[in-house]
C-alpha cells in the first residue's frame, strides 16, 4: 500500500515541456479515471497549474505488489498527453516520489514552499480545487482525501504562524512588477490591456493594477453586455470585447494575457499589422500553454516575458523569505509526521484486529496477564533492535 507521485514542474522542466501536460479540467478527471481503471490505482488526484502538473495516486495492498508501478503510470500519462510524440526525451523531465516523500512534496507545494515565488497564495486554492474535482468525479478516496486535507490545514497554519505570506507575491503580481520595471518603475499614464481578466490569474492581475494610480486599464471579455463579474468592474477598467482586442493594440503600452485558451490570444502577424505607432511596449504571457506568439519578442522596442522569464524576479522575493521558510519547514515536518502516523495506523487496522482476536483467545486460555506477556515476547522475537527500542520507549507511562 503506497502513495505515488509523478511530477513535472518549473524546477525540472522548461515551459515548452510543461505546456505538453497542461490538462483541462475535463482531461484531468478523465486521466484520473484511466489511472484507476488501467493503471491499477485505487485513488487519483491531478494538479495542473501554470508551473506544474502533478499526478497523485494511491495503491492498495494487492495492486502495489505488482511490478513496475511507475512504469505503468508513466506510459498512461505520456499516452494521454501525447507528449512523447512531440518530444523524444520528455521522460527526462518527470520526477517520481513515493510515500513520505510524496507527503513532504505535497505539503511544500500547498504551502507555496515549492513555488516559483515562495509563499504565494494562489497555489493553495489550486490544490483545493484539484482535490475537489477529483472528489466530485469519485476518483479520490479515504487516503488521498486525508492527505490533501492535512496539506491544506498545514498550509493555513504556516500562513498564520509565519511571515511567509505576509508579503505574498504571485506570478500575477510579478507580471505587473515586470511591466513597471520596463517603464522605469511606474505605469502612471500607461494603457494596460488584460486578456483573460475573468480568469483566476487574470483577476489577480487586475486587482494588482487597481492598486496603482494613474493608469488606464482595458480588460477583454467574451460578452461585454452580459458580464456580472464584480472583480473586473472598476472605474479605471474599460471592458472591451475579446474579438476587438487587436483594434486596441496600437494604443496599449502593456498587454498581459492569462487565459486557458488552447490557441494564441495574440499572433505576431496580427499584432504587427495593428501596431502602427513606434513606441516601447511590454507583453507578458502568464498562460500555459502559451497565449502570445513568441515572435512578438523580436519586434523593435518590445519587452516580452513568459513564465520562465519571471523566475529571475521571483528569486529576489524568495531570498527575502529565508527565515520564514525555516519556520514553515518545522510546521510542515510536524504535519508530515502526523499524517504518516495516521496512514500507518489505518493500514495496520486489519493486522491489529487479528492480534486483538488472538489475544482474546489467549486470555480465555491462560488469562489476560499471560496474553500480554506472550504479545511482548512475540514483539521481541520479530522486531529489529531499533524497532524494539522504539516500542519500549513508547511504553513509558503517559504524563498526567
Amino acid at each position: 500500500m503506497s502513495i505515488r507521485l509523478i511530477s513535472i514542474s518549473h524546477k525540472t522542466a522548461p515551459l515548452e515541456v510543461r505546456e505538453l501536460f497542461a490538462f483541462t479540467k475535463e482531461k484531468q478527471a478523465e486521466l484520473e479515471k484511466i489511472l484507476i481503471d488501467e493503471g491499477g490505482a485505487a485513488e487519483s488526484v491531478i494538479i495542473a497549474t501554470c508551473n506544474r502538473t502533478e499526478i497523485y495516486t494511491y495503491f492498495d495492498k494487492n495492486q502495489d505488489k505488482k511490478k513496475n508501478v511507475f512504469t505503468r503510470l508513466q506510459e498512461l500519462i505520456l499516452r494521454e498527453s501525447g507528449a512523447a510524440a512531440v518530444k523524444e526525451d520528455v521522460s527526462d523531465y518527470l520526477r517520481f516520489y513515493q510515500d513520505r516523500k510524496v507527503v513532504n512534496h505535497l505539503f511544500s507545494v500547498t504551502a507555496g514552499l515549492d513555488s516559483m515565488v515562495v509563499g504565494e497564495d494562489q497555489i493553495l486554492g489550486q490544490v483545493k480545487h484539484a482535490h475537489a474535482l477529483a472528489q466530485e468525479a469519485g476518483n479520490s478516496g479515504k487516503y488521498l482525501n486525508t492527505l490533501f486535507r492535512y496539506a491544506v490545514t498545514c498550509s493555513k497554519k504556516i500562513k498564520t504562524d509565519t511571515d511567509l505570506s505576509k508579503t505574498s507575491v504571485s506570478t500575477a503580481t510579478l507580471a505587473v512588477k515586470a511591466a513597471e520595471e520596463a517603464f522605469g518603475g511606474s505605469l502612471a499614464g500607461k494603457n494596460v490591456m488584460v486578456i483573460g481578466g475573468t480568469g483566476q490569474i487574470g483577476g489577480i492581475v487586475l486587482k494588482n493594477l487597481y492598486s496603482l494610480k494613474g493608469l488606464n486599464i482595458y480588460s477583454t471579455i467574451r460578452n461585454v453586455t452580459m458580464t456580472h463579474d464584480a472583480h473586473i468592474k472598476s472605474e479605471s477598467n474599460t471592458l472591451i470585447d475579446y474579438k476587438e482586442r487587436y483594434d486596441y493594440i496600437n494604443a496599449m503600452d502593456v498587454i498581459i494575457s492569462a487565459t486557458a485558451s488552447p490557441h494564441y490570444t495574440l499572433t505576431g502577424t496580427k499584432v504587427k499589422e495593428h501596431m502602427t505607432t513606434d513606441k516601447p511596449r511590454v507583453f507578458v504571457d502568464l498562460a500555459v500553454p502559451v497565449d502570445i506568439e513568441e515572435t512578438i519578442a523580436e519586434f523593435p522596442h518590445t519587452f516580452f516575458y513568459n513564465m520562465d522569464d519571471l523566475e529571475e524576479l521571483a528569486e529576489t522575493n524568495n531570498r527575502a523569505k529565508k527565515e520564514a521558510v525555516c519556520q514553515a519547514g518545522e510546521i510542515l515536518e510536524e504535519f508530515e509526521e502526523d499524517f504518516m502516523r495516521w496512514m500507518i495506523f489505518q493500514q495496520a487496522v486489519p493486522r491489529m484486529q487479528e492480534v486483538k482476536h488472538w489475544m482474546e483467545e489467549e486470555a480465555e486460555k491462560k488469562g489476560f496477564g499471560k496474553a500480554i506477556d506472550k504479545l511482548f515476547y512475540r514483539i521481541r522475537e520479530n522486531a529489529s533492535p531499533e524497532e524494539l527500542e522504539a516500542f519500549v520507549e513508547n511504553l513509558r507511562e503517559p504524563e498526567k
